[in-house]
């Protein structure tokens, strides 16, 4: 009998999905370590050439930190002990299972939001090179934030961990924690859909400039037609989200109140390498007149052929004026992000009326010492440098719905999940043994239910499929559909030992029948939750669609072999 079960076909089907799955999944409980999820650009991790790993990989063949200055990591607490044993400037020997960096950490800071927002006027100190001399240029910049250096905390590396996976299964936010936020756009309630993918373009190239890999980035829309963007950042703040997600991120450059060129749209290079990017070597870093110290950076950018001409048509007929010797236009080129003024640039008479496509661009930051000022106009250099890398977003985005989930959390639901579907397939199986009082036939079935769910997640690990609470409640919901159809199977093949006139053939017809019809009732139902509560429910909707489709064309037809087999085997 167990030679014929093997030699039929749907079996050997079922087996083959089971093979691949498994394969999919790459189950290693024996992998050791931690995973690189995010290194910080800019970072010291960054610097030393850690990288952080692509969206696209799968988490078996993400880089992982072995050990640090020698001492072995194994788990995440290994990770933050060797870590807080690093001095700040003192090179770190990270033994990763690629290669081996030496990283220098830099003092700890953190950024925190003032509760009420300040404005000061800073003068800086810029060498102007038309002028060929240093000017002071004084202009009001709004303060949120201040950066606090802790130099008694652990030094900072710019590197964020998880445990090593031990399959490719991907976690949902609602199990390892992040923050999930709704975006809506203002201003217009018919977007297109065209115009929101665009959206989610500019937004995914947005984060991938700043090094984030673990975030889902969607377009969804809820019954009534409302049309949202929905973004899951794991391991991310409120705050985080709020500042990377929310702004529109619009650059522009205005000679007076004419455009020039705006991020993006006109921009074909931005130069990011040290060459001809980083803190300003002529202007430097230096006192302010408000007891802060300021720090210049420059960057290059290149402008297409209609912004320079553009550009040459606005200065063509602005006069020139001169400053003890050196001529300049009386018109300023001004630098808005989000339609702030960020600084502005004097125009050399040299430039009047040409078409130049080369320009540099510049900005400050600002601190309570050289070290925080230097950090702060480097991040800020970045920020523009991704601005019009990326341009703006095509709307503005207003924040209808922000969530955080802890990591802690997250791990509760793992554990509870799995005590709730062990305890729930062993009360299915008890059950089922009740009623047939048979192991032959419990046996199948319960074994069906464990191939319906590897398969299930064998297909999740293949196309990158993040399994979140809703996920699971749809694998449990397939799950018991599978076991009503084995039931059907069963009865039906049982009610046919005692009627002899009926075939094999035709009692699974008769079972299938109500399969099919069962699962193309359970489809349709499932279709308007792919469409309800923003994209919220979508998860639970297609794994149960999934699900069922794989018992109903692969395990349910091999159930049917398997049972044919024992039942005949017992005439």
């Amino acid at each position: 009998m167990i030679k014929d079960i093997f030699r039929d076909w749907r079996v050997i089907l079922m087996l083959i999905f089971l093979f691949f799955s498994l394969v999919a999944i790459m189950p290693n409980p024996l992998n050791n370590g931690v995973m690189i999820r995010t290194v910080i650009k800019d970072s010291p991790a960054y610097t030393a050439g850690i990288q952080s790993p692509k969206a696209s990989s799968t988490l078996m063949s993400r880089e992982r930190i072995i050990s640090i200055n020698n001492v072995q990591i194994k788990t995440e607490q290994d990770y933050y002990s060797a870590i807080q044993q690093l001095k700040p400037n003192i090179t770190a020997q990270i033994q990763t299972s690629n290669t081996l960096y030496r990283v220098i950490p830099e003092v700890a800071f953190e950024d925190i939001t003032l509760n009420e927002t300040r404005i000061e006027n800073i003068t800086t100190e810029v060498f102007n090179e038309t002028l060929n001399k240093t000017i002071n240029i004084t202009q009001q910049k709004e303060i949120t934030k201040e950066r606090v250096y802790y130099p008694e905390k652990p030094a900072y590396v710019g590197i964020t961990v998880s445990q090593a996976p031990t399959t490719n299964l991907r976690k949902g936010l609602d199990l390892q924690g992040g923050t999930r936020v709704l975006l809506q756009p203002s201003g217009d309630e018919n977007i297109s859909t065209e115009l929101l993918n665009n959206v989610v373009s500019v937004m995914e190239q947005r984060l991938n400039k700043y090094g984030i890999t673990d975030v889902v980035i969607q377009p969804v829309s809820d019954m009534y037609g409302n049309k949202f963007v929905r973004v899951e950042i794991a391991g991310a703040t409120d705050e985080e989200v709020r500042s990377l997600v929310a702004s529109q991120g619009k650059f522009e450059a205005k000679i007076g109140e004419k455009t020039v060129f705006i991020g993006g749209k006109d921009i074909t290079y931005v130069c990011q390498t040290a060459e001809c990017a980083g803190i300003d070597p002529r202007a430097g870093c230096g006192a302010s007149g408000t007891n802060e110290a300021v720090c210049r950076f420059r960057f290059s950018i290149a402008l297409n052929p209609a912004a320079a001409q553009k550009q040459a048509d606005i200065s063509k007929d602005l006069p020139v004026v001169t400053d003890k010797g050196e001529p300049y236009l009386n018109e300023t080129l001004d630098l808005f992000l989000d339609d702030s003024k960020m600084d502005s640039l004097n125009i050399g008479a040299d430039l009047k009326g040409r078409a130049v496509t080369d320009i540099q661009i510049s900005g400050s930051g600002t601190g309570r010492n050289i070290q925080e000022a230097r950090t702060n106009a480097l991040l800020n250099m970045k920020k523009l440098q991704t601005v019009l890398l990326t341009g703006s977003l095509p709307v503005k985005l207003n924040i209808a719905q922000i969530d955080s989930i802890s990591p802690t959390l997250g791990n509760e639901f793992i554990t509870s999940i799995l005590i709730m579907m062990f305890v729930t397939i062993a009360a299915v199986v008890l059950v089922i043994f009740l009623k047939y009082r048979e192991a032959r036939i419990t046996l199948p079935i319960a074994i069906t239910m464990f191939s319906e769910v590897i398969i299930l997640l064998g297909f999740a690990a293949l196309v990158r499929w993040n399994l979140d609470l809703a996920s699971i409640a749809g694998i449990i919901v397939a799950v018991g559909t599978g076991v009503d159809s084995q039931i059907v199977i069963t009865d039906e093949t049982l009610r046919g030992e005692t009627n002899a006139m009926l075939g094999w053939k035709e009692k699974f017809k008769r079972a299938f029948f109500v399969i099919m019809a069962s699962y193309f009732t359970a489809v349709v139902s499932m279709i308007p939750l792919l469409f309800t509560g923003a994209g919220l429910l979508k998860g639970f909707a297609l794994t149960t669609i999934v699900g069922i489709s794989i018992g109903v064309f692969i395990t349910r037809p091999a159930y049917a072999a398997v049972i044919e087999k024992v039942i005949k085997k017992k005439d």
